[in-house]
């Protein structure tokens, strides 16, 4: 019996120093799955559509005779990179971390693309010359001038659009980048969550 008796003393004294909630911090095991709220299929979609667009646009205004050869070629590198950049987004939707990685460092690529790309559209805006002057002198030819203008305010509102194309691209590309970095954690220390775990009391019989 005493043995017995000092046998519960015991197993109530260890239950007594054992707590029943206890805070602990883990790591988020499930944290690469905030990469997919950044929706990576429709914004790497986004992104290899509209740089398509961009392409076969300044490819059109090329080949008629429209485009600046120079400045052009850039342009349609430029366009690439961003076209792989969506490419790889989507195909980070494994979660796979070199290809998150990899992401990572495209979108940050596709980020100083779109920003080049705006600036030879701004470029090309500003330094975009006006023929239609020399239709004002003769009135049998003012109708050809109202045509050339017109043909010039199309010309202004196409690189106009291309800037706000290129500002969206930068956007989404941005957006990816900083989702990336939260799954890669290459800024800051991975992030902890709070784990609690309640032990019900030891049932005495």
């Amino acid at each position: 019996m005493a043995d017995e008796a000092a046998v519960v003393e015991e197993g109530g004294a260890s239950a007594a120093q054992s707590p029943l909630v206890a805070v602990s911090f883990q790591r988020n095991v499930h944290r690469n799955k905030k990469y997919l709220e950044a929706e990576p299929k429709a914004l790497g979609v986004t992104q290899i559509g509209l740089s398509a667009f961009q392409i076969i646009c300044v490819g059109v205004l090329l080949a008629k005779g429209l485009g600046q050869i120079h400045t052009d070629v850039s342009f349609f590198i430029s366009s690439l990179l961003v076209v792989i950049a969506g490419a790889v987004a989507v195909a980070a939707q494994n979660l796979h971390l070199p290809t998150l990685r990899a992401c990572l460092g495209m979108q940050i690529v596709a980020c100083g693309a779109s920003l080049f790309n705006m600036i030879c559209i701004l470029v090309k805006m500003d330094h975009m010359p006006s023929f239609c002057w020399a239709y004002y002198y003769d009135n049998i030819t003012l109708h050809y001038g109202d045509i050339c203008s017109n043909i010039e305010s199309i010309h202004s509102h196409f690189y106009a659009e291309g800037v706000l194309i290129e500002a969206a691209l930068l956007a989404i590309s941005v957006t990816l980048a900083v989702y990336c970095c939260k799954v890669v954690n290459c800024c800051t220390p991975a992030p902890k969550m709070t784990v609690i775990t309640v032990q019900a009391p030891a049932v005495q019989q």
